[in-house]
């Protein structure tokens, strides 16, 4: 069985591409420094996986036998091999190529860069690619990546949490993107770290938010609780977006610290000036703050809204205004185009009714099946 799960079911990956792949690797040992047992010991159960020779009962036991004893397999054997799926699903496929390029695998950089741009000239003509995640001692770990998903570039620049006066930010290095609140910090978080490619979990969070107080000693329940708390202040006296938030904090305290950290108030565009300092015609970029916001791995961004009257009355009338309506579906259909993931809640959704506290827990419950990794 495979211990870990990366990409859909549904296969993208042809006949050709397999070949490509195969006639690619003609020369190149898949198993890297390690030998092919410690290599698929790393991805599979071999114990638990059958045997096809009848002597033996599982798949270790035929290994040993026909790769180390009689040599009677051929160096490709893997590929061929159904107990392990690499001719028929892309899950199996993918996983098992990032895992070629794993610092225990190749340590060396320069073989390492030279087939990670192989792999992805082949896979890239069925939409997939290996992107880094992670790294150990600054060697590059990869996953697979389907390319029609999630957001290209690394993230930078992480506002969230306002609850008071805009920041005031300007540029301390502009051609690295670099930037530096100057006004006006005290009312909102600013992210500092990089942020990992595997996403942002409650525990990258919790631990910058213990450096960031000082809180050197402290329980993780202390320092999640006082994070909590600050994040709550950012809701101000929206009790809708609070339940949303709330929700998730549960999560945390059921599945545990390394699910995605929930942002909330997070600015994803930035104009410099207030409204008042613009001319109808120059009018400020719209919604720049963004109401939850979780990272996820793969480069997948997923914006939470909750929706009251603002976002479709006029605050004067009451009434439904289409103008409003308009920007915001046309902001939706901008943040789509760029690759998040929009999901709004109307008002109505997030009062306090056993329904509605349901209906958000199972919300949540099948983003994560989604988004599983």
């Amino acid at each position: 069985m495979l211990r870990r799960c990366t990409i859909a079911a549904n296969s993208r990956i042809t006949g050709v591409t397999r070949r490509r792949l195969l006639e690619a690797l003609a020369h190149t040992s898949w198993s890297g420094g390690l030998d092919e047992i410690d290599f698929l010991d790393r991805l599979y159960d071999l114990d638990q996986l059958p045997s096809t020779d009848s002597r033996h009962t599982t798949a270790r036991e035929d290994i040993i036998r026909h790769r180390r004893a009689n040599l009677d397999w051929d160096e490709d054997w893997i590929f061929h091999d159904q107990r392990f799926g690499l001719a028929d699903s892309d899950q199996a496929l993918v996983e098992f190529l990032a895992e070629m390029l794993h610092p225990a695998v190749r340590t060396d950089l320069v073989e390492v860069e030279h087939l990670h741009a192989l792999l992805n000239r082949i896979l890239a003509h069925d939409g997939y690619e290996l992107v880094q995640v992670d790294a150990i001692s600054g060697t590059p770990i990869f996953a697979a990546h389907r390319i029609d998903t999630g957001v290209p570039g690394s993230g930078k620049n992480l506002l969230f949490a306002a609850d008071g006066p805009k920041p005031e930010i300007v540029f301390s290095d502009a051609v690295n993107n670099d930037i530096r609140v100057v006004k006006n910090e005290q009312f909102c978080l600013v992210y500092d770290r990089p942020l990992p490619a595997r996403g942002l979990t409650w525990t990258d969070l919790t631990v910058w938010w213990a450096d960031r107080e000082k809180l050197i000693g402290a329980r993780s329940d202390e320092i999640s609780s006082s994070l909590y708390r600050r994040l709550d202040r950012s809701l101000g006296t929206n009790d809708a977006e609070r339940r949303v938030l709330r929700t998730y904090a549960d999560r945390h305290l059921r599945l545990g610290p390394d699910i995605p950290a929930l942002l909330p108030q997070v600015y994803l565009h930035y104009d410099p000036y207030t409204r008042s300092h613009h001319v109808p015609a120059t009018a400020p970029l719209a919604h720049q703050r963004m109401d939850f916001l979780l990272l996820l791995p793969q480069c997948i961004r997923i914006v939470i809204e909750c929706d009251g009257k603002q976002h479709y009355a006029d605050p004067a009338t009451g009434q439904a205004d289409p103008r409003r309506y308009g920007e915001m579906v046309a902001e939706d259909r901008e943040l789509r185009l760029r690759g998040y993931e929009v999901y709004r809640f109307g008002g109505t959704e997030l009062t306090d009714t056993p329904t509605n506290r349901q209906r958000l827990a199972t919300f949540f419950d099948r983003l994560a099946e989604r988004y599983s990794t």
